[in-house]
């Protein structure tokens, strides 16, 4: 069973055990201190044999909290809340680094049908926002506008579900489908943009949308969208040029494009003549990706997607 797992991942486990006749929990981290290994709004999903998907604290507690729930030991009513770490000596008990705490919210759904309207509702791009009463146990979903962050007070719970951030590839090349999958893994939305018909028949990744409109209107479709991301893997200037030049017109978080320093200058001086201003044209970020040395499709991949990362959180 995978340790860490996507939100959309443990749902779908979540679906597939009530299904099979188990019963099940959802557990939340629902609030941190100190040096706590995952960030609220992660999430466990665990059966009364005591196997189990997802994490809530990287291995630290899980044992008990699997021993705890296979035995009946944590409520008769849910949602109900627990603390672990709430002294230093349970911290070290447990495991958690420098007397970290942490807070779990505990639901145990009856039926699927809620968890598979929030599934079909993240499969079809949307964002939800999930509330859960503290108070009454009443769940509900609620269609999002915007993300917002993880709330959680002594009243309710409140966590948005879908793609937070929207990737654009540019190009159906053998690159693009280990960046997409490296992507999928961190929970965006991805789409694939590629004119060419030759390109478009061996692609063929689940979870992926595919495009065959021309590249700059693909990137003008997203200028409205926060959080969006455009890279341009074709080393075709007659589809990446013109992509960039909408891209680095808008204010989209990320804007990056594959070649060497050598072919990035040229771009980069095409881009200029075609009427791109200096100041556009210091947020491309190319060449693509942090410098570790790779070579193969899937290096690029993992460099393209830790530079994102990096700046994703201000590194």
């Amino acid at each position: 069973m995978t340790l860490y797992s996507t939100d959309r991942e443990i749902l779908q486990t979540a679906v597939d055990w009530l299904n099979a006749g188990y019963r099940i929990a959802l557990v939340t981290v629902a609030k941190t201190w100190g040096s706590s290994p995952r960030p609220r709004g992660s999430m466990l999903v665990m059966r009364d044999d005591g196997i189990h998907a997802g994490s809530v604290s990287g291995g630290c507690i899980e044992e008990d909290l699997l021993a705890r729930y296979k035995n009946n030991e944590l409520s008769d009513h849910f949602p109900t809340l627990i603390d672990y770490g709430v002294d230093r000596q349970d911290a070290l008990r447990f495991g958690l680094p420098c007397g970290g705490r942490l807070e779990l919210i505990i639901e145990q759904p009856e039926s699927a049908v809620q968890l598979n309207t929030l599934l079909q509702k993240i499969n079809d791009g949307e964002l939800i926002t999930l509330r859960v009463c503290l108070n009454t146990g009443e769940v509900s979903l609620h269609k999002s506008a915007k993300v917002t962050e993880f709330q959680y007070n002594e009243n309710e719970m409140i966590k948005v579900f879908g793609p937070s951030w929207h990737l654009l590839i540019i190009g159906a090349g053998h690159l693009s489908q280990y960046v997409a999958s490296i992507a999928l893994m961190l929970n965006y939305r991805v789409t694939i943009c590629d004119p060419r018909e030759e390109y478009q028949a061996g692609w063929d990744i689940e979870g992926v949308s595919f495009t065959k409109t021309i590249p700059d209107d693909a990137v003008r479709e997203l200028k409205n969208h926060e959080r969006s991301i455009v890279v341009a893997l074709t080393h075709d200037p007659k589809l990446d040029d013109m992509a960039l030049m909408e891209a680095l017109d808008t204010d989209m978080f990320y804007v990056g494009a594959l070649g060497s320093r050598r072919s990035s200058d040229l771009r980069r001086d095409r881009l200029l003549q075609l009427g791109i201003s200096q100041m556009q044209l210091e947020k491309l970020h190319a060449p693509i990706g942090l410098a570790i040395g790779s070579h193969t499709p899937p290096e690029i991949a993992i460099a393209i997607m830790a530079e994102i990362t990096a700046i994703r959180n201000n590194i």
